[in-house]
């Protein structure tokens, strides 16, 4: 710790960490708004479900933040004022449905507050991403490793922190005043910001990454497919053939690219802004269309969307019919935390050299096992072995946590190691947007099952067919497992 402080400076790694556990303390307040929609505006289990998933939408166009800072500095400096918006984006709606009853009981209203906040959180996120990115390269990138592990750290101490907290101040505390206390983090956040410097970006500097961009976007394709040749040949059968009719088009299309995005000597700020913004954004879509890259990605957003997301109706079940109170799933919440926790140590310490394959594939089986507790849980068959309640919820986050992180942590390692040269950031992003656009149709088609299934406040009728419906389509990804590299492990794709 002592030598990040000497490396990074104390006001850099305050910065970081302090948007990492406000990141992670989040927890502290969504279930608030969990509350409100459940207690006071009397939304249905479908209909609480659908304003999560457009709320949370923000974090799944993570990767037009990252090439707005990239592209478009603010008086020169592209991470500082983009991290000063995002934070007031994030402070604001807050203290807004904290003063505000009209706004708290307006569901518009309450959307577009609660869809700001995620925009600035998603923002904050990305940028702050770049900034380690920027922070660990050339001299400091030894201590890369150790940021960003103190940057999980922080937000796992802040989701820890969070759910604790956030379910006795439900139990001792009106929705508004918790609104209000969370605002104190965010501005926080904002003073902070002024305590790091950044250096201006000059002009030339805009020049020069709109004509290496050009570069990139067309070369990125050949960093993948010719600079590891065996990584070609042996996993994805690409023919000799196919490769070289490619580098000739290729060859074609990076001179008409550099030819058109260098921007001349004299061009105005807004001309460069665009060339840089069109060859990010054509970097990107290069990348992103190659089959290594396309594929992986494609299973792991099917594996979110085939499943329903029942999460919200169960949240509804479990306060309503088995009366658990806020404190309690608060600590349910850090016992998912500390699996999610355990499940990274597992998978670090015994499954990464497995292949990829089958690990996802024992997951999703995993997955439609724990499924089962549901089930239990619901037709209250725990109560005739003599579980409680409590018991079977605590237990079932753990283990739930647990073993979607071995799910997570492979998606992690390919997004990581198929990003190309020279856009690895932003590309890394699209990747986490993927994941959360997967996540946010998942809920969205659970919604949809509730409804169809008339699963409501007070009529749970139909809850085990739902859950039932969810566990067999926790098998469906198996089939797409194609899709994944065949020869690729936790530790190398």
């Amino acid at each position: 710790m002592k030598q990040l402080k000497n490396v990074f400076g104390v006001s850099f790694l305050w910065l970081i960490c302090l948007i990492y556990f406000t990141q992670g303390f989040r927890s502290f307040v969504w279930t608030a708004v969990s509350y409100q929609l459940k207690d006071k505006l009397k939304f249905s289990p479908s209909a609480s479900q659908f304003v999560s998933a457009v709320a949370f939408f923000p974090w799944s166009i993570k990767p037009l933040y990252g090439i707005l800072s990239d592209c478009i500095p603010i008086k020169g400096r592209k991470r500082i004022p983009y991290l000063v918006i995002s934070t007031v984006l994030s402070l604001v709606p807050w203290l807004i449905l904290g003063l505000n009853a009209f706004f708290r009981s307006s569901t518009w209203h309450l959307i577009v507050l609660l869809t700001a906040q995620n925009l600035g959180s998603a923002m904050a996120d990305v940028v702050v991403d770049a900034m380690i990115a920027e922070a660990a390269k050339s001299e400091r990138a030894a201590f890369a490793g150790d940021l960003q592990s103190l940057s999980w750290l922080a937000m796992a101490f802040g989701g820890i922190c969070g759910s604790l907290l956030g379910g006795y101040a439900l139990t001792n505390i009106e929705i508004d005043r918790i609104f209000l206390l969370f605002t104190v983090l965010p501005a926080i956040q904002l003073l902070s910001c002024g305590l790091v410097k950044e250096n201006r970006v000059s002009t030339k500097v805009l020049k020069e990454f709109s004509s290496s961009n050009g570069y990139h976007q067309v070369n990125g394709n050949e960093s993948i497919l010719d600079d590891e040749d065996g990584f070609s040949e042996e996993k994805y059968n690409i023919s000799t053939k196919k490769r070289k009719k490619n580098k000739k088009n290729q060859k074609k299309r990076m001179f008409k690219i550099r030819k058109s995005q260098i921007p001349e000597k004299n061009n105005p700020l807004v001309i460069q802004w665009f060339h840089s913004l069109k060859a990010a954004i054509y970097s990107l879509y290069s990348a992103f269309r190659q089959p290594e890259i396309l594929r992986p990605m494609a299973w792991f957003f099917l594996a979110h969307v085939a499943v329903p997301n029942l999460s919200t109706v169960m949240f509804y079940y479990q306060t309503e019919i088995l009366n658990l109170e806020a404190s309690f799933l608060g600590t349910a919440r850090v016992v998912g935390w500390v699996g999610l926790m355990l499940g990274t140590y597992t998978y670090n310490g015994y499954l990464k050299r497995l292949k990829l394959r089958r690990i996802l594939l024992l997951t999703q089986v995993g997955l439609s096992i724990l499924s089962f507790l549901d089930i239990v849980l619901v037709s209250r068959m725990n109560l005739t072995v003599g579980i409680s309640d409590k018991t079977m919820v605590l237990y079932g986050s753990a283990l739930v946590d647990a073993v979607n992180q071995f799910k997570f942590m492979p998606f992690l390692i390919l997004s990581g190691q198929l990003c190309p040269p020279g856009i690895e950031g932003t590309l890394f992003a699209l990747f986490m947007s993927i994941s959360n656009f997967g996540s946010t149709v998942g809920s969205f088609f659970g919604a949809g099952l509730a409804s169809s299934l008339s699963i409501s406040s007070g009529s749970f009728d139909n809850l085990l067919l739902g859950i039932s419906i969810q566990a067999l389509c926790t098998f469906i990804p198996i089939a797409f497992l194609f899709l994944i590299p065949k020869g690729a492990t936790g530790v190398s794709a």
